[in-house]
């Protein structure tokens, strides 16, 4: 008999408890992608792994594992095959409260016509919220990642590393619970990717925010992330999950997050 049934009943938790403890749970999905001129694609198989309440979750993995069709079920854009998942214990296709839900694709897709105050305020607008109340909360998400001076400033005369903040910031000011990121910095040099992550992580760890982020870069995942689950390529599979038990901040340089680099790159 296994040790779990010789455990008393009091130490194993229960369904309630799992719940209030977990933001998301993938269980047993599958996606498959039919073709007009060519054999269905099964894309992902069997993926399972859940993502603690307020904590950061890597999805690590090649190119065409199918990280970001993951991503999009998990944000309800997509619809799993087979198996089901889970917002708040509550099954996507029934889960409601997508506005606390944020998303941060690869691309910024900021609206070229408004100004960067206005494009964070945007995401409130459906929400009804008062012309007051959208701009105060906008100057505040753009002066959290160090955009105070640049309100009046459109999106062709910023960056492209402040383009991702105001993206960043236009995220933030809907308050999510979970936030969902799509390579959103794999276009940065590494000193902005770098300054990007730092922002994040501050602005993680002052809300309590669960992140999930999709990533081919290996160094990225270990400098954010508290958990990788990396998936083998397709149909995508999970290979492993991955604790990064390391303290913030972490630097490639360091030695234990050198080693915990070497141990993901054998996986992947």
């Amino acid at each position: 008999m296994s040790a779990l049934f010789d455990l008393p009943t009091a130490a194993v938790p229960d369904a309630a408890a799992l719940a209030a403890d977990t933001a998301i749970r993938v269980s047993s999905v599958g996606k498959t992608f039919a073709r007009a001129d060519a054999p269905a694609l099964r894309v992902l198989d069997d993926i399972n792994f859940t993502v603690p309440r307020g904590r950061v979750t890597a999805i690590l993995g090649a190119s065409g594992c199918g990280k970001s069709t993951l991503l999009n079920m998990i944000a309800g854009l997509l619809a799993a095959d087979q198996g089901d998942i889970y917002l708040d214990g509550i099954r996507a296709r029934d889960f409601t409260d997508w506005k606390r839900v944020g998303y941060l694709f690869q691309d910024d897709r900021l609206l070229p016509w408004r100004t960067a105050l206005e494009n964070v305020e945007f995401g409130l607008e459906a929400e009804r919220v008062g012309r007051a109340e959208r701009r105060q909360r906008a100057e505040q998400a753009l002066a959290a990642v160090g955009l105070v001076g640049f309100y009046d400033a459109y999106p062709n005369a910023l960056s492209g590393g402040m383009r991702s903040r105001v993206a960043l910031a236009r995220s933030l000011v809907k308050e999510p619970r979970i936030l969902l990121l799509d390579e959103p910095f794999s276009k940065l040099d590494p000193g902005m990717r770098a300054q990007m992550h730092a922002e994040l992580l501050q602005a993680q760890q002052e809300r309590g925010i669960t992140i999930v982020f999709v990533t081919h870069d290996i160094e990225e995942a270990v400098v954010l992330a508290d958990e990788v689950v990396v998936l083998h390529p397709r149909p995508g599979r999970v290979r492993a999950i991955v604790p990064i038990d390391l303290p913030q901040p972490r630097r490639p340089a360091d030695r234990a997050v050198g080693e915990q680099l070497r141990a993901l790159r054998a996986l992947v």
